[in-house]
């Protein structure tokens, strides 16, 4: 993994940054065009906008060279420092001279911000703070003018106020974001007596004495940010400067530490006893990489962008020069490091907060700690009867002394383990002594019984599980003492499926089967009823822990996952048929979602198949529950009520072929009861009319779609036959599932569901997902789930209609699609690549051959597929549309046009040419299955 150098004391900002030529040539043509301001101004510019390019380029390139973000960062904003005093002197001695100013006639210009630290990003704003002793002057607003003028004539975005010192205070006093970038402020021209009375008189009559409001402030203002931009810091998109530990959490902690220790630099911090001599080098190193990321995104991006999305990874990778490794991308450990590093910067958070408590600035936890802290003689440290290594300090767990864990190490696990039962929270102080200590979590320990003991514990407490694990997981406890789970430690997996890192989703999965084993969240489904009558709990929260640990490997991470668990579970004190049933559900995982998701559950032999995998009613309960955590943990949205519903349908399918017949709900029972539902939601129907109603829709229909689904169908229906129409579309508003629904009503035939997915992609809608219904007599009922593109409902609704008029026009023949497709659709850069696969199965299906085609989604997708099954004469009787991030699997079962499975092998190769050259490209859309189908 490349190192990002630490910047060394030797390395200055020198030319052309320092700008001592620039000032000189300005200078000069500022005198060679005196007397003429407009002339001035544009030979001016000119000349700094050349200047500009120039060291921009040779900043990129020293960045390039270097790899330090912070000599970078510095640079810039040196040269940016250049040019505006540049500016000034052209003001104040040529345009605007004082020949004899009066005390009123003075100026500072300061850098104020992020600009005030000295750093600058190649796209960040130019904040400065005009400063004057007084009320503004003509002559102070003609300067402050024509300085601006020049700066925006740069293109510069620039941020600016006008303030006397006396307003600088009251307006510090009363906006702590005002107080902040004073704070940071940096003298860059003008009255350097005038810039130090400010600072004088700031640090006198607005910081002294108000450093715990400050601290306060500026905590509430770092939970906001992190609220808007998402709490956890492995989100597989990060904002480098907004996300969680990122630049602006380290800029936070310095300005609190700056603010409280009165300090200038981090180095000062050690003197203070704040951070060891380690941790200012680990600030300093964080900071380093961070700078660098964010400068290289600017130049790569050729504008202020923070946010590392997918489409900038990759050669995000390639500029900071990380290579593929076995099993694992480039871009993945580049982000990998990344998330290392904001791991780190969450660890100087901490180690902060826990001086400024010793500091008194920061209050403890609690209003019972805050008013105790106050009474005279109070002892805040309690040792614990029962844990005598442990104390409990401020409502907090701490150890009583240094040498705990050199003591016994089994005290790196039980502190944990105490931490859970007590429901308490680990001091920080505790925290960075275990971050010390982890050398001590070797072979012996592993192998010790009682930690293997009380991790079980930990992990299967009934509890905060996931509270708990992540705890052990940021003091790297976690990692040492199950190293398999130390390697996918602030792995990201480049794809959009997962919204997260390997080892955040694992925890998250934790929390969620904790929730399921709570029945706390309805939306868990068929789950929360299962796990109160599964035999042996703790086989789930391992088989849970461990499912994914093996990803990033080069082999199939559920196979090598099986092999890490025979290891692991004797370890934890498994018994052998323990561990072979973790194994399994670690090897197996995956196959209960794809098989839900992607198979025709009414088929006979979908359910025959999966049984066979299963085995056993026990494996199916613990899969079951497994599959809805694993879902649910993915991130927002993945988890929906049609997933829920799948997953029961397939369960209550498979339980009676498992146990011979019997069921704890018969599928006949289940229809029955799935209609009395219905039939108790539509009260305003005459009986007649729903007893003729539930006729028309066969059984797999019934056991398919939730009620709520089943009823606004039935409405639906209803509403079209009254206004006497053949066909008919709804809309239905989905936001959770960051998804809008279409359903379409229309008479049945092969090229429907085609034409659908082709209206939609020309209306600039992406399908995510397809749900294909028929009735008893004759209709189509599809419900197409295509991407949301709005935030705002209304605007979506908006968009929304026009893909609906679209949908009807192509259903009533109105627009021919391939003209209207070949005009719109969009022609994108590719993020991702995947390779196609093509599989055409005659053994999972007894009436049809089943076609699976996965590959790298785009809009038109399933139009193009459906559309070239067609053109190879090919019945479509149903198809199972899903999404996984960037990559569709689309299931279709086929037929010939006579309703014979297709048997032949070169017919066979031909479908699969065909369909491989629809992700490819190498045919046009007319004659691709043509010529596949002659070859």
């Amino acid at each position: 993994m490349p190192v990002i150098r630490t910047p060394k004391a030797h390395r200055t900002i020198g030319e052309p940054f320092e700008g001592q030529r620039l000032r000189t040539e300005v200078r000069e043509i500022a005198k060679a065009h005196q007397g003429k301001d407009l002339e001035l101004r544009n030979a001016v510019v000119a000349y700094l906008k050349g200047a500009m390019q120039q060291a921009r380029a040779e900043a990129e390139r020293l960045l390039k060279e270097d790899g330090c973000g912070r000599c970078c960062a510095m640079r810039l904003s040196a040269f940016q420092d250049a040019m505006i005093a540049s500016a000034y002197e052209v003001a104040t001695t040529i345009l605007y001279p004082a020949d004899n100013p009066s005390r009123s006639e003075r100026m500072a210009i300061s850098a104020v911000g992020g600009y005030g630290r000295g750093m600058l990003a190649p796209g960040s704003d130019t904040d400065i703070l005009f400063v004057l002793p007084y009320k503004q002057t003509a002559w102070g607003e003609s300067v402050a003018e024509a300085i601006l003028y020049i700066l925006w004539d740069l293109g510069l975005k620039v941020g600016h106020a006008t303030r006397s010192v006396d307003e600088c205070l009251r307006q510090a006093r009363a906006d702590f974001t005002i107080r902040t970038s004073i704070l940071e402020a940096r003298f860059l021209a003008g009255d350097k007596a005038l810039f130090h009375d400010l600072e004088v008189r700031f640090d006198k009559e607005v910081v002294e004495g108000t450093a715990a409001e400050f601290v306060a402030a500026k905590m509430a203002e770092r939970e906001e940010r992190l609220r808007r931009a998402g709490q956890s810091r492995y989100l597989v998109e990060p904002n480098v400067k907004d996300s969680k530990g990122g630049l602006r959490d380290l800029h936070t902690l310095f300005w609190i530490a700056k603010y409280v220790y009165r300090v200038q630099t981090t180095s000062q911090l050690v003197a203070k006893d704040v951070f060891t001599r380690e941790e200012a080098r680990l600030f300093t190193r964080c900071e380093d990489f961070l700078w660098s990321v964010r400068c290289h995104l600017h130049f790569l991006t050729g504008r202020a962008e923070d946010r590392l999305s997918f489409d900038v990874q990759r050669e995000m990778a390639q500029r900071l020069g990380y290579t593929e490794h076995p099993g694992q991308k480039d871009v993945e450990r580049f982000m990998k490091h990344y998330f290392l590093v904001a791991k780190d910067v969450g660890d100087l958070t901490a180690i902060l907060s826990a001086a400024l408590e010793e500091h008194q600035a920061k209050p403890v936890p609690g209003l019972r700690g805050m008013v105790e802290r106050l009474r005279p003689g109070h002892h805040r440290k309690a040792p614990l009867k029962d844990s005598p290594d442990f104390i409990l300090d401020h409502d907090r767990l701490n150890v009583a002394d240094a040498e705990a864990f050199k003591r016994d190490p089994v005290n790196l696990i039980r502190i944990f383990y105490v931490a859970d039962k007590r429901n308490l929270a680990l001091h920080p102080d505790a925290m960075r002594l275990m971050a010390r200590s982890l050398p001590l979590i070797d072979a012996k320990l592993r192998d010790n019984l009682e930690a293997n003991r009380l991790f079980l514990e930990v992990l299967a407490s009934r509890n905060a599980p996931e509270t708990v694990l992540r705890r052990m997981n940021e003091a790297g406890v976690l990692g040492r003492f199950l190293p398999e789970f130390g390697k996918i430690v602030a792995m990201m997996q480049f794809n959009m499926y997962h919204h997260y890192t390997v080892d955040e989703h694992l925890l998250r999965c934790i929390g969620i089967l904790s929730e399921i084993e709570h029945k706390s969240n309805p939306e868990n489904g068929l789950a929360n009823e299962l796990m109160a009558s599964v035999k042996n709990r703790n086989m789930v929260y391992v088989a849970m822990l461990l499912h994914d640990i093996a990803k990033g490997r080069p082999e199939d991470h559920s196979t090598a996952g099986a092999r890490i668990a025979r290891r692991l579970c004797p370890r934890l004190g498994m018994t052998p048929v323990e561990t072979e049933t973790v194994a399994w559900l670690v090897e197996q995982h995956l196959v209960m979602s794809t098989v839900a998701q992607s198979r025709d559950l009414s088929d006979r032999k979908t359910i025959e198949n999966f049984a066979a995998v299963v085995q056993s009613l026990e494996r199916l309960k613990l899969l079951t529950i497994i599959t809805t955590a694993d879902i649910r943990a993915v991130g927002p949205g993945t988890w929906n009520s049609w997933k829920a519903q799948l997953l029961r349908t397939l369960y209550y399918e498979t339980e009676p072929v498992l146990t011979g017949g019997f069921s704890e709900v018969d599928r006949g029972k289940r229809v029955i009861a799935a209609q009395g539902q219905l039939r108790h939601a539509l009260t305003d129907w005459p009986a007649e009319k729903v007893e003729t109603y539930l006729a028309r829709h066969y059984p797999s229909y019934w056991l398919r779609l939730d009620l709520e689904a089943k009823l606004r169908h039935a409405r639906f229906i209803d509403a079209t036959e009254a206004a006497g129409e053949s066909i008919a579309t709804q809309i239905t508003m989905e936001p959770g599932r960051g998804v809008t629904a279409l359903t379409v009503l229309a008479p049945d035939h092969p090229k429907l569901l085609s034409i659908i997915a082709g209206a939609c992609a020309a209306a600039g809608a992406n399908i995510m997902d397809a749900h294909i219904s028929t009735t008893t007599d004759g209709l189509a009922l599809d419900t197409i789930a295509i991407r949301r593109a709005f935030e705002r409902d209304d605007d979506e609704e908006r968009r929304a209609g026009r893909v609906r008029e679209a949908v009807e026009q192509a259903l009533k023949g109105e627009v021919r699609l391939p003209e209207v497709m070949a005009r719109k659709l969009p022609k994108g850069r590719r993020t991702f690549s995947l390779e196609p696969e093509v599989t055409v199965n005659n053994s999972w299906s007894n009436r049809h051959t089943v076609v699976e085609v996965s590959g790298l989604d785009r809009p038109g997708l399933l139009f193009a597929l459906t559309n070239t099954l067609s053109r190879l004469n090919l019945n479509i009787a149903s198809a199972h549309v899903a999404t996984f991030g960037e990559r569709a699997v689309d299931v279709f079962y086929v037929t010939d046009l006579m309703g014979a499975k297709i048997t032949g092998a070169a017919r066979q190769s031909a479908i699969r040419r065909a369909l491989v050259a629809v992700f490819e490209g190498a045919m046009d859309d007319e004659d691709a299955p043509r010529r596949a189908a002659r070859a």
